[in-house]
Order: structure tokens, then C-alpha cells, then sequence
């Protein structure tokens, strides 16, 4: 592990976190310990709990989901190109006895490529007298790993290959190592893998900075040698969707604006790189430039912290620049015969990967061009201004003429931009969607008013006429949208907004947009931090009429879908301030599944033999693999794009499993159906998610399914894949029925899946 740590990433534009999640390391004499942040999804709270070395390393981990089991770490491993690639390097590199460093150590497998590359050599300076201590000393490899449950699963690894005597492994960051203490020497080679898909992300600058300044020799050798960043410029509807709302909104029929003239940049996405497999949306990607060199970084040299570089770019095509795609090719020695890319298909490169070589663990990135991008004709030059500090790159675009498009606009109404993932803000710009929302809500609020006029003419008393003539309304998620929503379509309507992610931002946010979307602050209220809805205190003596939620929550777009169900949990802690008959919007969910074929997904999941040489098996229950699981043990439940990992393909017709029914509290679940398959071929396992009934009548139903791009699903995965037919078919081996039953904890938020197929 890098001496930086970064966070896990969550938006669709991400492969899983290389790490579990936000951890604090410490020793006490000579015992190690570390504190992992453990997230609960239906409260939304998280606890530190204290794991230490002589621990087993899943005994924190929840009861189906080991603590790596969601990692990249296992996609990584089976990333067959990028371990022949670092083998036969290091193969080439280290000929002679040396004392090499590895950094973010892993499973040890680098290490132990190195140790075995020394071979003979090594053993025979092992051998000599201590005359010769300092060559002695040059015999060795220092595997530094900073992660506690990783080191404890590379110690593993190296009793299993008989290599624990070879390799020197250190519990710390490498910018925490001190020669004379942790090693007795400056290293002569630096054999390391700390990249992102942006390639600085993981703190590689100020990893190799530390690293030359205090850990290596002069001149050392290094593995990877270089990686160079490449560009081009694109043109993608697509992707433009993810990032200008202002321009996205301007022809929705629903009368709100969340980014009002004036106020360009006041909700918005984040002006950084996002990953994403780029090959998914080939066909929607018309290309304006040729391949550009943006950086090179040459792992042999301290690196600079910032640097910057300019281009001149001319157009291949006619089109409107939305986004840069960028990615990274590896020199892997010095002399430039190996190599290693993440290119898009559409880009040849002098590597060992094939177009049937998908990994999620390293993706494209795209960075977006402000507003609507910039106009190109054929042969037309633009001027393209990269820089870099230590962990990102960005980039401004200026054309012949001049006209600036600076990375971020200034905006009226305060120092401040309420940041959203790309998913979300092409969510909120998306026609179709906002019409639907608009319904159920105009619906919703019809009703009230109608219940309020039924309710007087029948009882004849203004008691009951003023509460719903002067509704209260209460937005359980963090949902700027809604709240705008609600304020516009109701000018009586109070509104608390809960906002359990935003909080003060989206109070800001709204402070700001008021006036433009016609409401005045004094109905709305955003809870302050910490603070919750507990009594009739804080509703101002009113009841909850109505109860909504998309659901969305800030910062939560990489969990599973189930996880969503916070909402129900929010429904029944609100359960004492809710009217009788308040509407409550969802007011159900249905958990949907849809047998699939994943090849590359379950391939990048399966289980580990031997790597380059070295057995990985023992790592394979840690790390949550597929295949040779114990009994008890289930594989984790992964949330992906399904349109993002690899081939995929539907097997059967999508199918309820089970109902959660939001008018009543949150309680234990169970469902059961049968499915048959409607297609042949070989399923990996079920794609899982919620379907949002929004109204009593069930008529107005919000799908988040594979269909639906800007929505993560949930998959589980087989054991092993198995061939399936239709009915009716020739074919006797195949299974032609599967019988899929879950069950839902509210406990912990668990789903449970079980599935036999006939």
C-alpha cells in the first residue's frame, strides 16, 4: 500500500475500492493493530472496530461478506496480462543478488517473483561470512504492506509457497520505513503497483518522492521502468448527459431549474477524471482527435509534484469536444520491449492484452469539458492545457480563437457548489425521469388536497382543513430535487428535508435556488447536523402528511441496491409523527432479479490456482471468490453496472423474489419464485435490484435494472457456472427452471440469496 490512502470510490464511474474502507493503523511494542470504519447502510452510522494482527483477518468482516471480499484485489489477481507483464520484468531486471523494496506489497506476489528471480545467487550471498555483510545485506527483499488484514493474508501466501524465509515483510506505509531501523540498506530495486485508473490516485508521486529520497540507492532499477498518459479528444452525448445539467434541464417541461441562469456551477459534478469502461460505449463515441501524449512518468527519478503541458491538438473530425479520454501505458523495462496498457479497444498497442482481457480493476477515465463542450471542424486546432499534482490530472481546452473554458465558472450566490456523482446529475437532467417523479408527486399532492375537501364537507370543522390545507411534508433522503418538487407544486406545503448526507450544503443549495424556482425558504427547513425527527417538538406540532424519498443518499452510489432500503428504516423511526392516512412515496419496493450470463465478470471473481508460478488458493475464501467456497461461506454480493462488466447477456424473463411493503415498519422479508430460462447459454449468476412501486394503485413503477445506465445493480454470482436451456429443448444436460429464494435482515441490512437449479 501507498504511503497515501485514498477513499473507496462509489459513483458507476469506479471499479471496486482496492481497499476495504477507511482504516488507522498503530502498534503497540510488538503487536499491530488496525481500526476499520464499518458502515452501516440502514442508519447510515459507522463505528471503528479494532482488528489485530494475531486476529483472523474476516472474524470482523459481516457474516457473508469477509472483510476483502469486495476489494479488487481478487480482479487484480486474475488480471493474467498484468502478472505475465510484471513477471517477465522482473525476470529481466534482477539477474544478480539485490535488495529490492517492494511497495503496497499485496499478496506478496511481486515479492516473491523477485525472490525467485535472485534464485541461486541470493541463497549463495545468504551463505557467505559476515566479511561480506553488506553483499548479504544485498540479498533480499523487503515486502512493505501498510494494510493489517492484507499483510496477515501475504503471510499466508508465503508460508503456502515455502517463501516466508525469502521475503522480509513490514507491517507499515513505506513513508514510515527508515534505513538502519526497518532495512539495513537503500534498496537497489523498486518493484511496486500502486496505480489507480488515473494512474496517480493511489499517491504514487509522493510514494516514488519518499522512496528516492530515503529508500533507494541512486540510479536504482525500477519495475514498472515509466507510464505515459495518453488522451483524446470525444464527442458523446452520453457523456455530456453526466455532467451539464443547466443545458440537460433547459427543455424540462416541469417548471424547475435546478441550476438557474446564473448559476452555472451551483450543483454539479466534481472537475476531476472519473473511470469508466469506455469500450461499453464505443458506438456512442465519435472520435475528433488522434491518440495525444499528456504525461510521462519515469518511475527510476523522483517525480515532480506538479507539472503541466501544452498541446496543440488538431480535430480529425467535425463534432463538439464533450470529454477527454485518457489512459496509461506501462513501460515495464528499461530497454521498452514490455509492456502494459489500459487502452480502449479501438487503440492498438505493442502489449500482451487481447480485446477478450477485460479487468475491472483498471478502466479508461473521462474528464468532462465544461458546459456543452467546445465546437470542432475538420483540421481545426484547439489548444489543450494539462496539469498534474500528486494524485490527479486535469485538463483546459481553448480554441484557435482564444475563447476560454476554464475547469470551473464562477457563479452567483456564494462561495460554495453542491457536488453530486456524474450518475446522479444525468438523473436529474433526464427528461423522462423528471416527468415521472413530477406525476407521482402532482398526484400525491393532489390527493392531499382532495382528502382535506372530503374530509370538511363531511365533518363540517375547520380543525381538521387547516392541518391539510397546510400540509407537511417530510423528504427522507437527500434529494434536492424533491424538495424543489414539492415547494413548486404545493405553495401551502411545509417542507422538512432530512438531508442525512448533505445536510448544511443542501440547505445552502437551496438558500440559493429559491428564488428562481418561485418558493420562499420559510416553508422549507433542512435538519441540522446530528439532528433528527424524534416528536411533535420537531415538526412544529403538525403530523407528517406526507413521506417521500427517491430514495437517494449522497455518497452511497456504490452500495447495493437493497442498501436503499434505509428509506423503510427512516419510515418506521418517522412511524409516531406520520398522519393515519399519510402517503408515504415509495410506498414499496420489489426485489427483481434476472438470471444473466457474466463471463468476464466471473472471471475476473474466480477462484486462484497458481499465478505466474505461485499458488494464490489459500486467499481464496478471504477474498470471496468463486468456486471452492466453504460450505457456509457464500460468495459476496458485488455492486456493478451490469452494461460495465464485459459480455453479459439475460437468460430468463426479470422475476419479483420478494415485496417490502413501506406503509407498515421495517421487519424481516422473505420471498421465493421460479424462473425459467428463455435463453441458452451459460449463467454466472443473478443480477439483483428495487424496483420502486410509487403509487397504491401500482401503476406508477421506477426500474433501476441492468436497462437502466445511470443505476448500479446488485450481482450474485455462482459457485460455478451452470449451462441452461429452454424448455422443451433437446438438450438434457441443461437446466431448464432455477428456484431463487431470498430473505432480508433489517438488523444489519443483510440480503440473503439461495438458488437450486432443475
Amino acid at each position: 500500500m501507498p504511503s497515501w490512502i485514498p477513499p473507496p470510490s462509489q459513483t458507476l464511474f469506479s471499479s471496486l475500492p482496492r481497499f476495504a474502507a477507511a482504516i488507522r493503523t498503530m502498534s503497540s511494542g510488538s503487536t499491530q493493530r488496525v481500526f476499520q470504519l464499518r458502515h452501516d447502510p440502514l442508519t447510515g452510522n459507522s463505528e471503528w472496530v479494532v482488528i489485530e494482527e494475531d486476529e483472523d483477518e474476516d472474524e470482523h468482516a459481516q457474516p457473508n461478506s469477509p472483510l476483502l471480499a469486495t476489494t479488487s484485489y481478487l480482479d487484480m489477481l486474475n488480471d493474467s496480462p498484468r502478472n505475465r507483464a510484471f513477471r517477465q520484468a522482473i525476470d529481466k531486471a534482477i539477474t544478480s543478488p539485490s535488495h529490492v523494496l517492494d511497495i503496497g506489497a499485496g499478496t506478496g506476489l511481486l515479492s516473491m517473483m523477485a525472490a525467485r528471480a535472485m534464485g541461486s545467487a541470493a541463497a549463495s550471498t545468504r551463505d557467505h561470512s559476515n566479511t561480506n555483510s553488506n553483499r548479504q545485506w544485498n540479498a533480499m527483499v523487503t515486502a512493505c504492506e501498510s494494510y493489517l488484514p492484507m499483510l496477515k493474508l501475504m503471510k499466508k501466501v508465503l508460508r503456502h509457497n515455502a517463501m516466508e524465509k525469502a521475503v522480509h515483510v513490514i507491517n507499515k506505509r513505506s513513508d514510515e520505513l527508515r534505513v538502519g531501523v526497518d532495512i539495513p540498506s537503500r534498496a537497489d530495486v523498486l518493484v511496486s503497483e500502486i496505480l489507480d485508473s488515473e494512474l496517480l490516485g493511489e499517491g504514487l508521486i509522493p510514494t516514488l518522492q519518499h522512496a528516492h529520497d530515503m529508500l533507494l540507492v541512486e540510479n536504482p532499477v525500477t519495475i514498472p521502468y515509466k507510464a505515459t498518459a495518453y488522451g483524446q479528444l470525444v464527442e458523446s452525448t452520453f457523456l455530456w448527459r453526466f455532467h451539464d445539467l443547466h443545458n440537460n434541464e433547459a427543455q424540462a417541461s416541469d417548471g424547475l431549474r435546478l441550476v438557474p441562469a446564473g448559476f452555472n456551477n451551483i450543483l454539479g459534478v466534481k472537475s476531476q477524471q472519473y473511470a469508466l469502461h469506455c469500450n461499453a460505449i464505443e458506438n456512442e463515441i465519435n472520435l475528433l482527435s488522434e491518440p495525444f501524449k499528456i504525461f510521462e512518468f519515469d518511475f527510476w527519478k523522483r517525480p515532480d509534484s506538479y507539472g503541466e503541458n501544452q498541446l496543440s491538438i488538431r480535430a480529425t473530425n467535425n463534432g463538439q469536444v464533450h470529454a477527454v479520454i485518457s489512459w496509461w501505458v506501462l513501460q515495464m523495462d528499461r530497454e521498452g520491449t514490455l509492456f502494459y496498457s489500459t487502452a480502449p479497444r479501438w487503440i492498438s498497442m505493442p502489449t500482451n492484452k487481447s480485446d477478450d482481457d477485460w479487468c475491472d480493476h483498471w478502466k479508461q477515465c473521462v474528464w468532462f469539458v465544461p458546459g456543452q463542450g467546445i465546437p470542432l471542424a475538420k483540421d481545426q486546432k484547439v489548444h489543450l492545457s494539462a496539469f498534474h499534482d500528486e494524485t490527479r490530472i486535469s485538463y483546459n481546452l481553448k480554441t484557435q480563437s482564444q475563447v476560454d473554458h476554464p475547469m470551473m465558472h464562477g457563479f452567483k450566490g456564494g462561495d460554495f457548489q453542491l457536488e453530486l456523482s456524474p450518475e446522479r446529475v444525468a438523473i436529474y437532467g433526464d427528461g423522462e425521469w423528471r416527468t415521472f417523479i413530477s406525476t407521482v408527486i402532482g398526484n400525491a399532492v393532489s390527493s392531499i388536497r382532495f382528502f382535506a375537501y372530503h374530509y370538511h364537507y363531511h365533518h363540517r370543522t375547520n380543525t381538521r382543513l387547516k392541518g391539510r390545507v397546510d400540509p407537511l411534508c417530510v423528504v427522507a433522503d437527500d434529494s434536492v430535487f424533491l424538495t424543489l418538487l414539492v415547494a413548486h407544486l404545493s405553495k401551502t406545503s411545509s417542507v422538512i428535508s432530512l438531508f442525512p448526507g448533505l445536510r448544511s450544503k443542501g440547505a445552502r443549495y437551496l438558500e440559493a435556488v429559491a428564488d428562481a424556482n418561485g418558493f420562499s425558504m420559510d416553508r422549507v427547513q433542512v435538519l441540522e447536523k446530528k439532528k433528527t425527527l424524534s416528536s411533535m417538538i420537531d415538526t412544529h406540532q403538525k403530523k407528517v402528511d406526507l413521506l417521500i424519498g427517491e430514495p437517494f443518499y449522497s455518497g452511497t452510489e456504490g452500495m447495493l441496491p437493497w442498501q436503499k432500503l434505509r428509506f423503510w428504516k427512516e419510515r418506521t423511526m418517522l412511524g409516531s409523527l406520520l398522519s393515519e392516512d399519510a402517503l408515504i412515496v415509495p410506498c414499496k419496493g420489489l426485489l427483481k432479479a434476472c438470471a444473466m450470463s457474466l463471463p468476464d465478470l466471473w472471471n475476473s471473481r474466480r477462484c486462484l490456482d497458481k499465478i505466474e508460478g505461485f499458488d494464490h488458493s489459500v486467499v481464496n475464501t478471504t477474498l470471496g471468490a468463486c468456486g471452492e467456497l466453504p460450505a457456509e461461506q457464500v460468495g459476496p454480493y458485488l455492486p456493478c453496472s451490469i452494461w460495465q462488466s464485459g459480455k453479459y447477456k439475460k437468460l430468463s424473463n426479470v422475476f419479483t423474489i420478494m415485496e417490502f411493503d413501506f406503509s407498515k415498519p421495517i421487519s424481516p422479508s422473505t420471498g421465493k419464485n421460479q424462473v425459467e430460462f428463455v435463453e441458452s447459454g451459460m449463467c454466472h449468476g443473478f443480477a439483483l435490484w428495487i424496483d420502486w412501486v410509487m403509487d397504491s394503485d401500482n401503476s406508477m413503477l421506477l426500474s433501476t435494472g441492468p436497462d437502466k445506465r445511470y443505476w448500479k445493480q446488485g450481482v450474485k454470482l455462482l459457485a460455478k457456472p451452470v449451462a441452461v436451456g429452454i424448455p422443451g429443448s433437446t438438450c438434457l444436460s441443461k437446466c431448464c427452471h432455477a428456484v431463487v429464494e431470498a430473505s432480508f435482515e433489517p438488523s444489519n441490512g443483510e440480503l440473503f440469496v439461495r438458488h437450486v437449479f432443475s
